[in-house]
């Protein structure tokens, strides 16, 4: 039932942070919300009334902005990687 399992957040922050235990780089942590972003974006493709999960959504598209914000501030060649390995639009 549950769409983030411990192996999958593991497997997020090895691929995009320095380790699978790094969970506080800027990195790791735009790669976590942009997973999340995804499942609930196909969610309310499907249940487009549920007001609380887009809500929520919004929220998280917020501190990923302001995360990558961040990165953009102090180092541009990071965050330049980040947003070419999601393929995520600037």
């Amino acid at each position: 039932m549950n769409y983030l399992t411990s192996e999958k957040k593991q497997e997020i922050f090895k691929d995009h942070g320095k380790s699978n235990t790094d969970t506080g780089s800027p990195e790791s942590q735009v790669a976590l919300f942009s997973y999340r972003i995804n499942h609930l974006t196909e969610h309310l493709k499907v249940h487009k009334k549920d007001h609380n999960t887009e809500r929520s959504l919004m929220r998280l598209v917020g501190k990923r902005r302001r995360l990558l914000d961040y990165l953009k501030k102090i180092d541009i060649e990071r965050y330049r990687s980040i947003v070419k390995a999601l393929n995520l639009r600037k």
